[in-house]
């Protein structure tokens, strides 16, 4: 008989000690991929994104608990409320590490240390864990102590000096990307310790920082200017190395049109019925249209008015000429294509209508180990005593001495 499949990560204890967006997206996905998340909240208050709304799920509610940023990174976790500024709460905290495998934080540097939580006090209790920090700036460095936030980072970072029109202001990207990308860093860098852990035998610190993660998310255009010395500058919605590659203007509105060879700009060419720009030197490799820029795109865009982005997305797409429309994000869930790649799920949640929940799903897809979405964004503390019980094997009668004393 088969054995059952597992899950990647089934079997992994992770101790969660984050909140807001960076760690907790980290976490998500480790849950996602089968590991056990303990979330550790504060008693009353918990996770600060709880109260990051509107909207909340719970809106009719006098204090709602339940925002969408909170509902958005906190699936696939058990929520156990401890207070960590009393002495049992941080006892509590600490028995459970001797439980994990992982912990993963992202206090401001050193500021863990006044609970005997930092990295140097848990490798006495746990030699081998994997221990992963994720702050604004780093464990060190002349920022360190700095508390670090996404808008903030994406402005020190770079990233806003490039995002924008030529002659406008800088601009942050819609999302927290500096957060995001922090997240998926701290997982990547989780499961190659994990990995050595397990050749090993030996955990170790991981210093993941929101500034590093967003200079390294400059990709390309940081190494354009390592090689030019040319200080990049915003082209709105251009691309600095590859042309036609852009939004443009159709009968009805705008789309882009985004060329990345010249194969498929002499096919648009073809269906453009413009064959003979092509044929122009000024504009027949890649090369030549980066360096002629304005004057193809004042042909482009008396062409592409005379169609409407329908038309030009239905012949485009037959002669493989990648293009698309701009879409608001009703449209982006109703689009074909995101909703047969299942990217709403949908769980139970007690404070739902309906008691149906819809989240976005995870983008990770495997032929046998499959994601499970096994629970839904946690009350704040529901699983406290399950797993006291489970984990440290306390009675019912402790658990409810830890409640009168608001330690849970």
């Amino acid at each position: 008989m088969n054995k059952k499949i597992k899950q990647p990560l089934e079997g992994i204890n992770v101790l969660d000690l984050t909140r807001v967006l960076a760690g907790p997206t980290s976490t998500q996905v480790l849950g996602d991929l089968g590991a056990n998340i303990i979330k550790i909240e504060r008693p009353v208050t918990g996770d600060d994104s709880r109260n990051l709304g509107p909207p909340y799920l719970d809106k009719n509610t006098k204090n709602p608990m339940e925002s969408s940023y909170f509902l958005s990174v906190n699936r696939n976790k058990k929520s156990v409320a401890i207070d960590l500024t009393s002495k049992e709460g941080q006892e509590l905290t600490k028995k459970l590490v001797k439980k994990c495998d992982v912990l993963v934080e992202n206090f401001r540097a050193g500021n863990l240390k006044q609970y005997g939580l930092d990295y140097s006090s848990i490798i006495k209790i746990n030699p081998n864990i994997i221990y992963c920090s994720i702050t604004g700036f780093g464990q060190n460095g002349p920022y360190a102590k700095r508390g670090g936030y996404d808008y903030l980072v994406q402005a020190m970072g770079g990233i806003m000096s490039i995002t924008g029109e030529e002659n406008g202001n800088p601009t942050k990207i819609g999302v927290g990307v500096s957060d995001i990308i922090t997240g998926l860093y701290s997982s990547i860098a989780i499961l190659a310790a994990l990995r050595f852990k397990q050749e090993t035998g030996h955990g170790q610190h991981l210093d993941i920082s929101l500034m590093d993660s967003q200079v390294s998310w400059l990709s390309y255009v940081a190494q354009n200017y390592l090689v030019s010395g040319i200080i990049p500058k915003r082209i709105g919605n251009d691309h600095p190395s590859i042309v036609p590659y852009q939004t443009v203007e159709a009968k009805n509105g705008l789309m882009v049109l985004a060329i990345a060879n010249d194969r498929q700009f002499s096919n648009f060419c073809k269906f453009a019925k413009i064959e003979h720009i092509f044929k122009d030197l000024k504009f027949k490799t890649n090369s030549s249209r980066v360096k002629n820029r304005n004057a193809l795109n004042r042909i482009i865009n008396k062409t592409i008015k005379e169609k409407t982005i329908n038309q030009w997305v239905k012949g485009l797409t037959k002669v493989n000429v990648p293009c698309g429309p701009i879409n608001n994000i009703k449209q982006v869930f109703n689009d074909q294509q995101v909703k047969y790649r299942n990217m709403i799920v949908t769980m139970n949640h007690p404070k739902a209508k309906n008691k149906k929940i819809k989240l976005v799903g995870s983008p990770m897809n495997f032929s046998k180990s499959k994601i499970k979405y096994k629970k839904s964004p946690p009350l704040l503390g529901e699983d406290t005593a399950e797993v006291l019980k489970t984990f440290l094997k306390l009675s019912e009668k402790e658990i409810k001495t830890l409640k009168k004393k608001k330690i849970i």
